[in-house]
């Protein structure tokens, strides 16, 4: 959700009933991040969280004083992505902050687990951004977690509507975080084209990359995915970081603020196949909770009864 996830949308989302995310490193510095915590105060009076995302970087950001701002902020609520967050715990654990940890497997859902997280967002194959190197769908990968987690968790990857929360349900989740659904609603500040994509694309229209670097991300296809692809294929085993550069570093703000859809590559889950409108987040969740009550009570109760 890198420039998604401002105060608009984590408001509009928590007003709506549900847990609104600000994406810290969107943010970028503390005091950034301090100032958007402020201005999503000023819209909401309901809980809502910050992700800090943990990835290798030559100038890692100042995650000290990015907690600190959450922290001074009174945010209870942070979630966690990318490298293992226990660096950041005992300061977040100590301001009573409970932590989600964003894991594509079951191994890195039990050691979120064991050093000391809160609960879990476990990340099926399905998923926009990084789904790990496992390639276990949420068929798989939910029921498993149920089996060995004792921790809460929710399922993320391909949820977007009444039967995702359902299914999730049933297959041993808590509740379902959604991404890229998110982004094709009215209060999502990005450009109308990025929801128009969203909407337009199916299932079929997503693309893995950097899989040889082994930081393999699910994007929306364009020109530039294309090209990116090409040098995979072409370079193999010699592939660098550097000869993609162009398509990755940098083209978000081109993407989501200026709505250039062939600048790079965008994360985007398969889940845009079941993407077919732009709602406002109220509009949205209210639909989830009327479908899944619906498929709950007449659906399975039906079956139940036969």
């Amino acid at each position: 959700m890198h420039f998604v996830g401002f105060a608009e949308l984590a408001a509009a989302v928590s007003n709506a009933g549900g847990l609104g995310i600000i994406t810290g490193l969107t943010q970028g510095t503390p005091e950034k991040l301090a100032k958007e915590i402020a201005r999503c105060r000023d819209m909401t009076d309901k809980p809502f969280g910050v992700n800090l995302t943990f990835l290798p970087s030559l100038t890692p950001p100042d995650y000290p004083g990015l907690v600190q701002a959450i922290v001074d902020g009174g945010v209870k609520i942070v979630e966690t992505a990318g490298r293992n967050p226990e660096q950041v715990l005992p300061a977040l654990r100590a301001a009573g902050v409970k932590v989600i940890h964003k894991c594509t497997s079951v191994r890195h859902s039990l050691k979120a687990q064991s050093i000391g997280c809160d609960a879990v967002s476990v990340d099926g194959f399905e998923c926009g951004g990084h789904p790990g190197e496992d390639d276990v769908p949420n068929f798989i990968l939910l029921p498993r977690a149920a089996e060995e987690l004792k921790i809460p968790f929710v399922a993320s990857g391909g949820m977007a509507d009444g039967r995702s929360l359902v299914a999730a349900l049933a297959l041993g989740a808590d509740g379902m975080n959604m991404g890229t659904r998110f982004i094709a609603t009215k209060e999502a500040p990005v450009h109308q084209r990025v929801k128009e994509a969203l909407v337009a694309a199916s299932e079929l229209d997503t693309r893995l990359i950097m899989r040889p670097l082994r930081n393999t991300e699910r994007v929306l296809k364009n020109a530039a995915v294309e090209r990116l692809l090409e040098k995979e294929k072409t370079l193999g085993a010699n592939l660098q970081f550097s000869d993609i550069i162009e398509e990755v570093a940098g083209v978000y703000p081109k993407i989501m603020l200026e709505g250039d859809m062939e600048a790079g590559a965008w994360s985007c889950g398969m889940v845009a196949g079941l993407i077919h409108d732009i709602p406002t987040c109220k509009e949205l969740i209210d639909r989830i909770m009327v479908e899944a009550e619906s498929i709950i009570r007449q659906r399975l109760v039906g079956f139940a009864g036969r």
